[in-house]
């Protein structure tokens, strides 16, 4: 893994503050979600509609090598017509190159398909300007936002470990408690005790299981 270079980390930083900025504008709209059981329902669902955005992610994989690489992800901004400048696209590259080999894999994908969606958010029409031509994708991915600011309690575009105790407190499942905690050390990566929207998704990339043939029974 190559170290990090100063500008590395700005770039990172601004994309983070864009994001943050996007996430508290969404906020600002409430969610639908009732409760943390609301969110863990709609699993099979969601797993359903990331597993039919496997034919995007192929399609734009040109030489068909299971990741997507610099160049294919600018021609995928350009069929998608969302207007990011180069430095945005490449922000968004490294920030979803989780393992920094200059491939973004399927699971990276929808993270950063997701990233996409909520910067185009529109505070106006609590619409997004991403237009996948798959109804059913950017429904789930107004679910992972919602999810998110569900949890959110206060509202500053992080999860703190007391919000996610406090969602599931409120669904009154005592078990739910053990889950919940072990949930959020799943997604609290850099262990700092919250969780950024991108930590979240990748987390739950991981929960439903799209990258693993045999789903997890929970």
């Amino acid at each position: 893994m190559g170290g990090e270079t100063e500008n590395d980390r700005s770039s990172e930083t601004k994309l983070e503050a864009k994001l943050l900025e996007a996430m508290k504008r969404r906020a600002s709209a409430g969610t639908a979600m009732k409760s943390f059981n609301t969110v863990i329902l709609k699993f099979p669902k969601i797993d359903e509609s990331l597993r039919k955005c496997k034919a995007v992610f192929e399609q734009f994989d040109e030489d068909s090598n299971g990741a997507i690489d610099h160049e294919e992800l600018k021609k995928c901004f350009q069929q998608l017509q969302v207007s990011f400048t180069e430095e945005e696209i490449t922000d968004l590259f490294n920030a979803c190159d989780i393992n920094k080999d200059m491939g973004i894999k399927f699971n990276e994908f929808i993270v950063l398909l997701c990233l996409v969606y909520l910067l185009t958010y529109n505070a106006n029409g609590h619409e997004s300007k991403l237009r996948i031509g798959m109804p059913d994708l950017e429904a789930t991915f107004e679910t992972f936002v919602d999810s998110f600011v569900f949890l959110d309690k206060n509202k500053d575009g992080f999860v703190s470990k007391n919000e996610m105790a406090q969602a599931v407190n409120e669904s009154g499942e005592r078990s739910a408690g053990k889950l919940a905690m072990k949930r959020f050390e799943e997604m609290d990566w850099d262990k700092n005790g919250s969780v950024c929207f991108k930590e979240f998704l990748f987390a739950f990339t991981n929960w439903v299981g799209i990258d693993d043939t045999d789903d997890e029974e929970d």
